[in-house]
């Protein structure tokens, strides 16, 4: 392929109900055909601009909430998406939250609590580092759940999500997938940098043990909770560019797809008269301002 084309395939990274996955079929380092940033640098900033649309669309029609939930082994980027996808979008609109070990509280209630109660209210956006999915994931693989309490939950999951789709609640289910290789590269990275040695946790070099049964884990969970109404996307993420493009194109798509409007004034505005020399004297306001404000340095 000699160079990423706008109007590529995207439907390569869907999985709905019926698709067949093996995680071994994608490439962790695909790049769509792109060499480097510099190929899509333009175009992502173009989608930044339309995401920035779309949540503010979003935020005056009340009409949707938008639930973003990113998984993934350990450093495969779902701060990093987190900081480059959302940095540039209004914050009065958009959370994040990341979900660790549960605490005591956390345990005590069913295994969905701890989240619902953070899925976004309609008009706004909300991104999930980790999820509900970690309780079909690492409680598998370490066998805190059985396998046959491990399906039941992921049916219990399978109805949440087809829940919150009838309550106007787009969700997105992205796995960023990573090689083993590019992991411990980012994990060396975190020991030998003093500005990144604070990321560094060691039961990631445990956890890297479990490679194979996680990949087993997450392609189960993926098969049995991947729905026409609520797919998963598999995001090539070993470069972190590629990635960033990827995640944000397929997040701008799903939201132009909802067809959102700005609500139409209930008020009849010529009820409500400005005088032509009101506007004048706010304009000359304006520019007497403008040539007062100092230089940006």
């Amino acid at each position: 392929m000699p160079g990423g084309d706008c109007r590529m395939n995207m439907d390569r990274y869907r999985i709905g109900s019926d698709d067949k996955l093996r995680l071994k079929d994608y490439d962790p380092e695909d790049t769509a055909g792109f060499k480097d940033k510099d190929e899509v640098q333009e175009k992502f900033e173009d989608l930044l601009d339309r995401l920035a649309e779309q949540q503010d669309r979003l935020f005056a029609s009340r009409s949707n909430g938008v639930l973003v939930v990113l998984q993934g082994m350990d450093c495969s980027g779902k701060d990093g998406v987190i900081k480059k996808v959302f940095g540039g979008i209004n914050p009065g609109g958009f959370r994040a939250y990341s979900f660790k070990k549960p605490t005591e509280e956390e345990s005590a209630h069913d295994f969905l609590w701890r989240t619902h109660k953070d899925v976004p209210a309609k008009g706004y956006i909300a991104a999930f580092n980790r999820s509900y999915y970690e309780e079909v994931l690492i409680t598998r693989v370490h066998g805190h759940v059985s396998d046959k309490e491990a399906r039941r939950r992921l049916k219990q999951i399978r109805h949440f999500e087809e829940m919150l789709t009838t309550q106007n609640v787009l969700v997105v289910k992205l796995f960023l997938h990573i090689s083993p290789e590019f992991q411990l590269e980012k994990i060396r990275d975190r020991m030998e940098n003093p500005e990144k040695l604070w990321k560094f946790d060691p039961t990631d070099l445990q956890e890297r043990q479990y490679w194979k049964e996680y990949t087993s884990a997450y392609e189960d969970a993926i098969r049995r909770t991947a729905t026409d109404g609520s797919p998963w996307h598999i995001v090539p993420s070993n470069n972190r560019w590629f990635r960033n493009y990827l995640v944000l194109r397929l997040l701008v798509e799903e939201l132009e797809k909802l067809g959102l409007e700005y609500p139409k004034p209930e008020l009849d505005l010529s009820a409500f008269p400005i005088e032509e020399s009101s506007l004048e004297k706010i304009d000359a306001e304006k520019e007497t301002n403008s040539s007062s404000r100092p230089l940006l340095a």
